[in-house]
């Protein structure tokens, strides 16, 4: 079969197209649908199909096109990540024991997105709870990365990653905590953005069988996925605003433009590594490289400053505080055994591992405490960014590593290079945006040696979304940005 022209646009240029009727929303709809049939069984990406209503949904949409309406993702085919609630789909988040839960309505998300004409094709593979960089769980399996299938496509919105990657639709929703918006965008070379905490409504995208009302959940959010930088604002777009059950009676959400339209204007501090946890060359490469070019667009480009907030303090409040969230969920005996082995260690023990205990067994006033902590971190950044107006740095420490299903993420190892390291303190590189609720915008820019996808991300001020999305599209123009992955050209 010719491969399509169509598969790898982007949501922008689909936009245009189909207002200059170069191609019907019913087309692009059937082929994304007919990649997914093609080579879905070797990734596994889109884990429950929707393909009668969406296609339902594309019709309508080339009606109303021929109408002369417009509408922000009009007739543009997509996914949603699995935890996202979509009326008569099941929602699971990889839990067999919700295999059966089928929510009645849609997700606040879901229904803005059906509202400005997406057509969603289908539902997104995850990890067991969101809780890995890998997706696989007992209800649909493994989803692999289009680029080797052996190894990660990322976590937990994996599935929504891989389906992009793949050219299964030009848009999905995610959600992050530990990275997990930026890290399957890194390890799959397509764009994300962690916005602002509480900046979308999360209703809905809700642990079944739990009912979907309005929640901040600490640390939290939800937010675009996409294969090109200026895609992202218009679904952070569609999907931003206070939920109208609650602060949307008395707010209204308007954004703070760009601080700057060109590269030569920004102010950029680059970190390629850090002893806490250190990156691999590719990623240091990938970095420097870009840090470069930035500074060659006549960016200024600074490689450290005392502004920084202390990576190794902040990282290890982020452990407590997450695992704080985390713990909540956990069942009493391995809550219980948490508690007791966090008791045993020696107050000298400062490891991220011995944070990640503490952070399990945290007393409520204990928590107020760290809260105050996340304060003036905040007031850090704050005092950073009258200096700088993004900071870029690591996602991940190495590209996408092989499988690893082995059920104690504690126990695992992820060699930088070749050196040995805990698989959990790689949430240290995505805390470092998700702990003081900072914006980021993850970018791909380019390929490690072995042909892996390697990116960036930009971390920006509080509110200020579209400055660090406004240096994506910038970076994307002048330097590129997704190249899809060769496997699956038919």
């Amino acid at each position: 079969m010719a491969k399509s022209q169509w598969s790898f646009k982007t949501a922008v240029e689909l936009s245009a197209a189909l207002k200059a009727r170069q191609v019907s929303a019913v087309e692009l709809a059937e082929d994304a649908i007919g990649r997914i049939e093609r080579h879905d069984s070797k990734i596994n990406a889109v884990c429950v199909r929707d393909f009668e209503r969406g296609l339902t949904a594309a019709r309508a949409a080339d009606v109303a096109i021929a109408r002369g309406e417009h509408k922000p993702l009009l007739g543009i085919p997509m996914t949603v990540k699995e935890s996202f609630n979509v009326a008569g789909l099941p929602t699971t988040w990889g839990n067999p024991s919700q295999r059966d839960f089928t929510p009645a309505e849609d997700a606040l998300s879901t229904a803005r997105v059906k509202d400005a004409g997406g057509v969603i094709l289908g539902k997104a593979n995850v990890p067991l709870n969101l809780a890995d960089w890998q997706s696989y769980n007992d209800v649909y399996g493994t989803t692999n990365n289009p680029y080797d299938l052996g190894r990660t496509p990322g976590g937990s919105s994996g599935g929504s990653s891989a389906a992009l990657a793949a050219g299964y639709g030009a848009l999905s929703l995610g959600s992050d905590i530990g990275g997990s918006l930026r890290v399957p965008a890194f390890h799959c070379g397509v764009y994300a953005h962690k916005p602002t905490f509480a900046l979308l409504p999360s209703r809905g995208h809700t642990p079944p069988p739990l009912p979907p009302l309005p929640l901040d959940r600490d640390l939290a959010v939800i937010g675009p996925m996409a294969r090109g930088a200026a895609d992202l604002s218009l679904l952070l777009d569609v999907m931003a605003g206070p939920d109208p059950l609650e602060a949307g009676k008395a707010y209204k959400l308007e954004l703070p433009a760009a601080r700057h339209t060109s590269l030569k204007d920004f102010r950029v501090l680059v970190i390629d590594t850090d002893p806490v946890l250190p990156t691999d060359k590719a990623v240091r490469g990938t970095i420097d490289k870009l840090a470069s070019n930035l500074d060659k667009a006549g960016a200024k480009v600074s490689r450290a400053s005392p502004l920084l907030p202390d990576f190794a303090v902040s990282s290890r409040l982020y452990m407590r505080l997450l695992l704080s969230f985390l713990g909540a969920t956990f069942p009493p005996e391995v809550y219980a055994g948490a508690c007791a082995a966090a008791a045993a260690l020696p107050a000298s023990d400062t490891s991220l591992h011995a944070e990640r205990l503490r952070g399990i067994a945290l007393s409520h006033r204990d928590w107020v405490i760290a809260d105050g902590g996340r304060a003036r971190l905040r007031a850090q950044w704050r005092e950073l960014f009258k200096s700088f107006d993004a900071v870029i740095c690591p996602i991940m420490p190495t590209p996408a590593y092989r499988q690893d299903q082995s059920p104690d993420q504690e126990q695992r190892r992820i060699l930088i290079d070749g050196e040995p390291h805990v698989y959990t303190d790689q949430l240290v590189w995505p805390g470092i945006a998700t702990l003081p609720g900072l914006p980021a915008t993850a970018i791909p820019t380019g390929f490690a040696p072995d042909g892996l996808p390697v990116g960036v991300q930009i971390v920006g001020p509080w509110l200020e979304d579209r400055t660090p999305l406004k240096l994506a599209e910038l970076i994307e123009r002048e330097f590129g940005g997704f190249v899809p992955p060769k496997m699956f050209d038919d």
